[in-house]
């Protein structure tokens, strides 16, 4: 019975990440600045698989967990044929603070104007103070979202995204 249970709330929970209204869509595409002080578009990352994850805020503890997490596994992604780029309201210099701190070794990108937070609907806020929710999604070569995680536990959330990066690559080969 145990194992019933797990399974139909493994189940449960894989179909809502997949029951995004994203999954199947083109990603929204972008034009932000890189710690670096280039653009980055989502053209640029095309061909390969893209972890897209966006977080609140620069140097707060969930956000530098994550940050991190993504910075040691780095290597995997990319024998994955996957990149790791991460979007938050934070202006460039925050981000190259940032990055330069953690030695963060993928692409960090400003969203000052807010137009990639409401083009993936990770606008969050209250009262005057505004922040991208932290919520991922993995894009596959083609650009289209093949998932979306709406809900982020910072520790876990690289091993969650490692797995099924690996899953939907075994799916759709």
């Amino acid at each position: 019975m145990k194992k019933l249970t797990f399974a139909l709330l493994v189940l449960l929970t894989s179909m809502t990440a997949h029951s995004s209204e994203f999954v199947g869509q083109l990603a929204p595409d972008f034009k932000l600045m890189a710690q670096d002080g280039k653009f980055k578009a989502l053209s640029d990352y095309k061909g390969k698989w893209v972890i897209l994850y966006f977080y609140p805020k620069d140097g707060t503890p969930g956000c530098t967990t994550e940050a991190k997490n993504f910075r040691d596994a780095y290597s995997k992604y990319q024998s994955l044929n996957a990149e790791i780029v991460g979007v938050s309201l934070d202006d460039n210099n925050s981000h190259k603070d940032f990055s330069k701190q953690y030695q963060l070794p993928f692409d960090i990108l400003s969203d000052t104007d807010k137009a990639a937070a409401k083009a993936y609907k990770v606008l969050g806020g209250f009262g005057p103070v505004e922040y991208t929710k932290r919520q991922t999604f993995i894009i596959d070569p083609s650009g289209s979202i093949v998932h979306h995680f709406k809900k982020v536990n910072a520790t876990k959330h690289e091993k969650n995204v490692m797995n099924t990066l690996k899953q939907l690559q075994k799916e759709l080969s």
